[in-house]
């Protein structure tokens, strides 16, 4: 199918083609939004994805600054959490337990017998329908998920929905709606992995990062929250000064140890409703992007387990911090912890979330 111009009134537009096709014969949609000011994303149908976005640097030479895959057996197996849109519940679930009003339901779970990303197949392996948008000067596309009562052991019939929209400015808003017939949990979170240097160039242990958070959740081997908010203060998870990234994932802390040599850990935000939490930056190209969310947590992973059995885009294989996931969510195995921030939803009620990512060239 060729390229086709959906939305070509004003700036940026968006054009639609067939990326590729699923094993059973459904075609897979991309979606590519451009903007004259020199952002481009490309959003793939195949788990509403963001497969590219090509950012400039303070030269104005464009890289696509996310990492993916083009393969679909890659996106429906290792990669399958790129760039997605991940739930129904982001993170995880101790055992792949989440009591709900008092009934505890059980959960599909993968190695390790967690409940990991909504299960062994979430929502980053679902084909979504998918339109295109305009809001103003934004344009994108909306993505809808039906959900049925039982998936992946999750009781309650889900309509998610998720639009992706790109102003001229090159600021790409994130915007989650989900609705249910039943009480379940609902944690949906974008899990991009960045690298301003551009996908394929190598490590981002030379990138920057700052998170404006004074607490963050210690994990235990399995990577499970073990219990109350600590403080920041005197560890590598400090980050409300900005810091190179490969200065910390060498600290002896014992928590960088436990996440495979790096971050792989919720950052308690500060402050309430939409604000900016976290800035990553690459001093030697200039590229930045600021991270702002209406969410409680930040979970931030360096990529540490990537092995090189992936290839990305560039043809090139994905080794040990190959990008960065700054995952914008609720805490992680909620349901199990009743201080934290709930994440029941009920019938009547509606789950909403915005998470923005401001691109720029210093």
């Amino acid at each position: 199918m060729p390229k086709e111009a959906l939305v070509s009134h004003g700036e940026p537009t968006v054009t639609q083609e067939v990326a590729a096709t699923l094993p059973d014969g459904r075609r897979v949609t991309r979606w590519t939004i451009g903007s004259p000011e020199g952002v481009t994303a490309e959003v793939l149908s195949l788990g509403a994805r963001l497969q590219a976005l090509y950012a400039p640097d303070r030269d104005g030479r464009r890289e696509n600054v996310v990492l993916g895959c083009d393969r679909v057996e890659d996106l429906l197996g290792g990669a399958a959490h790129l760039g997605a849109t991940v739930g129904r519940y982001a993170n995880r679930i101790a055992h792949g337990l989440a009591p709900v009003d008092g009934t505890t339901h059980r959960l599909a779970t993968q190695a390790g017998g967690h409940t990991l990303h909504g299960g062994p197949e979430g929502f980053a392996t679902r084909l979504w329908d998918g339109v295109p948008v305009r809001e103003g000067r934004r344009a994108g596309v909306r993505l809808r998920l039906h959900s049925p009562d039982g998936d992946q052991g999750f009781p309650g019939t889900l309509c998610a929905e998720v639009t992706y929209l790109l102003d001229p400015a090159g600021e790409l808003r994130i915007g989650y709606r989900a609705t249910t017939d039943a009480p379940t949990v609902v944690n949906l979170t974008h899990h991009a992995y960045f690298n301003l240097a551009g996908e394929g160039s190598g490590a981002v242990l030379d990138h920057s990062l700052r998170v404006e958070a004074s607490g963050y959740l210690p994990v235990d081997g399995e990577l499970i929250p073990i219990g109350p908010i600590a403080s920041v203060t005197g560890t590598p998870f400090d980050l409300r000064e900005a810091a190179v990234i490969g200065e910390r994932v060498v600290d002896a802390d014992p928590q960088i140890g436990r996440a495979g040599g790096g971050f792989d850990h919720n950052w308690v935000l500060d402050g309430n409703g939409l604000r900016r939490v976290a800035v990553l930056s690459h001093p030697a190209g200039g590229r930045r992007v600021e991270c702002l969310t209406t969410e409680p947590g930040l979970q931030v992973y360096t990529g540490n387990h990537f092995d090189g059995s992936l290839t990305g885009r560039s043809g090139r294989p994905y080794r040990a911090y190959a990008g960065i996931a700054l995952e914008t969510q609720h805490f992680p195995d909620s349901p199990n912890r009743p201080e934290y921030p709930s994440t029941v939803l009920r019938p009547g009620e509606e789950f909403r979330s915005t998470t923005v990512y401001r691109f720029s060239a210093e």
